[in-house]
């Protein structure tokens, strides 16, 4: 969890250290999803508060992209007074409320996915991603995994995806 201050989504220096972990999970579960989930206390207007927790969502966001997460595999949600860890009053201005809670689901454990599999499933995300490049490493890499030569042509296509910050599948 991301602490705030009181009516801030000012990222503090504390948090760092919360956000490589949440990084280093994420990297360590290839195709998973991040949610962050941010509150607020129960000072303020319900409105005022519900934007509030979503700007704190999206500051935990923007710091999880600067540290390497694809945007696209972060999902930010705002419930503003919802879900208090400590129960309050209106009005009160509890700390351990203000804050965003990051999740990384446990994924299910499916079968290795063999090499030829698996280059037919980042093939598919390249062609996705880059409908027009008929030439070039994208191409050649497809051409290399059709070949049988895996060894060449993944990496190649890992590198491609990565670079355009679009999420490997997981290969376990």
């Amino acid at each position: 969890m991301v602490f705030f201050d009181w009516d801030s989504t000012r990222l503090s220096d504390a948090s760092l250290n919360v956000l490589e972990q949440a990084r280093d999970a994420f990297k360590a579960k290839q195709g998973a999803r991040v949610t962050a989930t941010g509150h607020t206390d129960t000072t303020g207007t319900e409105a005022y508060n519900m934007a509030l927790s979503l700007r704190r969502a999206n500051a935990v966001k923007d710091a999880l992209v600067k540290l390497g997460v694809p945007a696209a595999a972060i999902t930010t949600v705002g419930r503003g007074e919802q879900g208090l860890l400590v129960q309050t009053g209106d009005g009160v201005r509890e700390p351990q409320n203000r804050r965003v809670e990051i999740t990384i689901p446990q994924m299910a454990s499916a079968p290795p996915m063999n090499d030829q599999a698996y280059c037919a499933r980042l093939a598919r995300l390249w062609r996705d991603y880059d409908r027009t490049t008929a030439q070039g490493p994208g191409p050649q890499a497809i051409a290399k995994c059709d070949a049988g030569d895996y060894a060449s042509g993944i990496p190649t296509l890992e590198q491609i995806l990565t670079d355009a910050k679009i999420p490997l599948p997981p290969r376990s």
